[in-house]
């Protein structure tokens, strides 16, 4: 009778191989449920993996790890910024301890390497109501890609929708609730269900493209030729984004991002006397203090409180 070798597992490596990276990067993708996060992990992880196997044989551990923070820190990202990448960082060695790959003494001690001091709560970017009526209205209406922008612009100021729930919204989402257009059932961050209700006028704009780009089903923003054919079945985020930047270059608003049209939509809707916490249901925030930091309201900037303190120049 032969005797059967025994199979053992392989045994933790301390270089991990672009191979086994890989598979630990599937491993953690495909733990998150959230489209967002996906992104946001694939982004980091292969950032660091670009980083890791740029080096000759380096050791997955915590002395590594260090210096993946000093090449962060170099780059002069923000705090918030290093402390993503670094969470991602762990998260990998996590799944590779899980597999088999990394011992966990290595996963642990990686796990011990501690982010970046946050001093003080970055100032957001938010736009007065002249500059956000300027910069919808900007798009000329003239051609089809100024109505779809146009629809696009006003949606995301007067809804505070966030770039993937615009891309992905349908023609039928728009429903009528209580006498009032909505947004039905939105599926937004981390699989969040909410109705956006719609101002009448933002629904003219709406109605106006999908009118004339002949769109009654399906995706509402579609791709736009050179010759102004509408096409496809739908535009990216990264869309959204050169719409946005081209907008508002036009109006001489420069480094505008579509996030900074959700937060202006959250501060023009409290300036009108909108109540926190109908605010918090409009945006879809988990958390009241989220809401509030669109908001700005942590410190005010314009009329600041040491404006007038009273040791001023008298005019």
């Amino acid at each position: 009778m032969k005797n059967k070798r025994s199979r053992r597992p392989g045994r933790p490596k301390s270089v991990l191989r672009l191979p086994d990276l890989e598979h630990v990067r599937t491993a953690v993708l495909n733990s998150l449920s959230s489209p967002e996060s996906q992104r946001g992990y694939r982004h980091a992880i292969d950032e660091f993996v670009d980083w890791y196997c740029s080096e000759p044989r380096l050791a997955f551990n915590r002395i590594v790890v260090l210096r993946y923070r000093s090449h962060l820190e170099s780059r002069r990202l923000a705090p918030g910024t290093i402390n993503l990448r670094l969470g991602a960082v762990r998260r990998l060695a996590y799944e590779a301890a899980d597999c088999g790959l990394l011992s966990s003494d290595l996963a642990a001690g990686i796990r011990r390497v501690r982010g970046m001091k946050k001093n003080g709560v970055r100032l957001g970017n938010w736009l007065t109501a002249e500059q956000a009526r300027s910069l919808w209205q900007a798009p000329d209406t003239a051609r089809m890609k100024g109505k779809r922008d146009r629809a696009l612009l006003a949606l995301l100021l007067a809804c505070g929708l966030r770039r993937h729930e615009a891309a992905k919204l349908r023609a039928e989402d728009l429903q009528q609730r209580e006498e009032h257009w909505a947004i039905v059932d939105l599926v937004g961050k981390a699989g969040h269900i909410r109705t956006v209700p719609m101002p009448d006028w933002v629904y003219v704009e709406l109605d106006g493209w999908l009118s004339s780009a002949g769109i009654d089903r399906g995706r509402i923003f579609r791709r736009i030729s050179r010759t102004g054919r509408v096409w496809g079945d739908g535009i990216s985020e990264k869309a959204i984004w050169h719409v946005v930047r081209s907008s508002a270059s036009k109006v001489g608003i420069s480094a505008l991002a579509p996030h900074d049209l959700r937060r202006t939509c959250a501060r023009l809707c409290r300036s009108a006397g909108g109540e926190l916490d109908q605010i918090q249901l409009l945006l879809g925030h988990v958390s009241i203090q989220t809401t509030e930091q669109y908001l700005g309201s942590r410190q005010r900037i314009r009329a600041a409180v040491n404006d007038r303190i009273g040791i001023e120049p008298k005019s």
